[in-house]
């Protein structure tokens, strides 16, 4: 078998882009590389023996303090380009959630802080790509 011939690693994750009707997303602060200090969706690794969906909620309750019925998530699409990581091939599921309008936020996990932030006023640069996947919620 050759190099091109070995499978490649590839880990699954979940994203969610929570909303307010009032027009925010909840973002987090990463609190490790890459993309260190940047701002990113909630979301993470996908465990053993779990959806993605479950994983998505599990995610946003543990990097941000916010529970939602992982059955109300819908989905948005899923994120598979190779280069998408600088740490290797990732393939994620993204999800959305609408949030009532101030819902208390609470930075966990692997969150440095977690930010309601208005969708007219966002950071000039989100992590990996969140922007097209916060893009893809906002159009469907």
């Amino acid at each position: 078998m050759t190099d091109t011939e070995t499978p490649e690693a590839i880990r699954y994750t979940a994203d969610v882009v929570a909303l307010t009707p009032d027009g925010s997303v909840l973002l987090i602060e990463r609190d490790w590389p890459p993309y260190e200090g940047s701002w990113a969706l909630p979301g993470g690794h996908v465990d053993s023996g779990e959806t993605s969906r479950r994983a998505a909620g599990r995610e946003l309750e543990e990097e941000t303090g916010v529970r939602v019925d992982a059955d109300s998530l819908r989905p948005i699409g899923v994120w598979d380009a190779p280069d998408r990581d600088p740490r290797g091939r990732y393939v994620t599921v993204a999800y959305a959630a609408v949030v009532p309008a101030g819902t208390p936020i609470v930075a966990g996990d692997d969150a440095r802080t977690a930010r309601w932030w208005p969708l007219a006023n966002l950071p000039e640069r989100l992590a990996f790509d969140h922007a097209d996947i916060l893009r893809a919620a906002m159009a469907s």
